[in-house]
């Protein structure tokens, strides 16, 4: 780990005026990913700005009936907190389906959105890796690629989204509130994340001078009818093969909205509402669910050691659906 200087921010003004001007410098909460990439000899800051005493961690009314969360509200007080579990339950569950209560307890919901990928080769800093260092290639499309992206990569990189909680967000049409220099923006969660494209390097549309402070949900929880399924290689503290976060309204056996978003097969939550269309008025059963599976994975374009995740896709998205339908008990 290489050697960094750590300043304290008082107000968000002030934390603003750390970072500019010093393109080497990371904000710092939890500090469960970043610390890691300092470990690992990935990301290497010269001076952190601790931003923990910010006051941004409270969970308050949003605009419009919705949910206003403080980017410092910890994952595991987002997850308990009354209102989430009773009006945006799939976002408990997506919460408490990641890391470790340890871990939970630490991470930030800020610092949540902006995990980096979990790839073997960006993790490595020995290997060549476009997100890493642009223009040094990509290892994994040739090597060890089953945790990889099936959908939405591109030459330059096939890492995957590594968060369970964006998958959920990404399901519940939330929003991201961001300040800066130039002032505050809000930005729409099918935005904030980027595709690899040419710039794999880039992984959000949030400015290298601006802070996140607020995510904000809408009225429409989907609590009625809701799940959250994670598969993985093991029950605990792993990262999702294939996950998805659905959520229904339906009107008697049909289905008037939905909302469905995959985690573990892009470079960030997938989630295409185009083919959600197909659900729309349709009978809430498995034939519905099926067909709408397989207009969703059918730009799948698997590697060489992760097709099995488009039938795993598959499956996983119609027992998500059915289960949000039954409202089984969830885990």
């Amino acid at each position: 780990m290489n050697q960094f200087e750590l300043s304290r921010a008082s107000s968000v003004a002030d934390a603003l005026a750390m970072l500019a001007g010093d393109s080497q410098a990371r904000f710092i909460a939890g500090g469960t990913n970043l610390l890691d990439l300092m470990k690992e000899d990935v990301a290497r800051p010269t001076r952190l700005i601790d931003i923990t005493h910010l006051p941004l961690a409270a969970v308050e009314a949003g605009k419009e009936g919705g949910l206003r969360i403080g980017a410092l509200v910890s994952n595991a007080d987002l997850a308990y907190h009354g209102e989430v579990e009773s009006r945006y339950p799939l976002l408990s569950q997506a919460i408490l389906a990641g890391a470790s209560p340890q871990l939970r307890n630490m991470a930030s919901t800020g610092g949540n959105l902006l995990q980096r990928t979990r790839c073997y080769y960006f993790y490595d800093a020995a290997m060549p890796c476009n997100k890493r260092e642009p223009g040094s290639g990509c290892p994994a499309r040739e090597g060890v690629n089953r945790i990889h992206a099936i959908l939405g990569a591109s030459e330059q990189c096939v890492a995957v989204h590594p968060s369970d909680m964006c998958v959920a967000l990404a399901a519940l049409d939330a929003t991201v509130h961001v300040s800066g220099p130039a002032g505050d923006r809000a930005i729409q969660f099918d935005h904030f994340h980027q595709l690899p494209g040419d710039t794999p390097d880039i992984d959000t549309s949030l400015a290298p001078d601006e802070i996140i402070t607020a995510v904000e949900l809408p009225a429409e929880g989907y609590s009625s009818h809701y799940s959250y399924i994670k598969v993985r290689d093991r029950a605990s503290y792993a990262f999702a093969l294939v996950s998805v976060a659905a959520g229904l309204v339906l009107d008697g056996e049909t289905i008037g909205s939905a909302a469905v978003a995959l985690g573990g097969v892009a470079h960030k939550p997938w989630r295409d509402r185009q083919a959600e269309q197909l659900l729309i008025g349709k009978p809430a059963n498995e034939a519905s669910f099926t067909a709408f599976a397989d207009a969703l994975l059918q730009p799948a374009q698997p590697l060489a050691h992760n097709a099995f995740k488009i039938g795993l896709a598959k499956r996983t998205i119609v027992r998500a659906l059915s289960r949000a339908v039954a409202m089984e008990e969830q885990s």
